[in-house]
């Protein structure tokens, strides 16, 4: 008798084992990293500027976690809600701009990256804006998103620009 408890006991603890082992390998566990490359990180700009192409406020609104902060360029308001970073981009993407990188570092910690740098905009009207930017990601439901996005023009002319 004693043998059959302990060969049911040991089934159901490795049937247990197998269900909580899938469990876990769909989504990382609190205090579990996800590992991240550089590559992967500067991916990220580039789908959020291709999200600009597509003119659809919606479209770029997805790159943002749900409470993402935009410190916009040509704003002065903070967008601290996806509705109001939602705002800002109707207005923005009338514009047709298009992001290019100049200058970047990336950082990568436990489920958070940073990509630092400068940009340049330019405009369908041909315009560009030279500005100074931070994105911060964060893993949040099996993707990177936007924690915090930061872009200001820059204080002083670029040469050459």
């Amino acid at each position: 008798m004693n043998v059959l408890r302990t060969l049911s006991l040991s089934a159901t603890t490795a049937a247990v084992l197998a269900i909580s082992t899938t469990a876990f390998a769909q989504a990382p566990a609190a205090g579990i990293c996800v590992p991240a490359t550089e590559p992967q990180i500067a991916a990220l700009f580039d789908r959020w500027n291709d999200s600009l192409r597509t003119l659809d406020a919606d479209k770029v609104v997805a790159n943002y976690a749900v409470d993402g902060v935009l410190l916009p360029t040509v704003s002065n308001k903070p967008r601290t809600n996806p509705a109001e970073i939602h705002d800002y981009f109707v207005k923005f993407l009338k514009d047709a701009p298009q992001g290019t990188i100049d200058q970047r570092i990336i950082k990568i910690g436990c489920n958070v990256a940073q990509d630092v740098g400068t940009y340049t905009f330019k405009f369908k009207d041909g315009k560009k804006v030279n500005a100074r930017y931070t994105y911060v990601y964060e893993w949040v439901n099996g993707q990177w998103l936007i924690a915090h996005h930061h872009s200001s023009a820059m204080p002083e002319v670029v040469a050459g620009k």
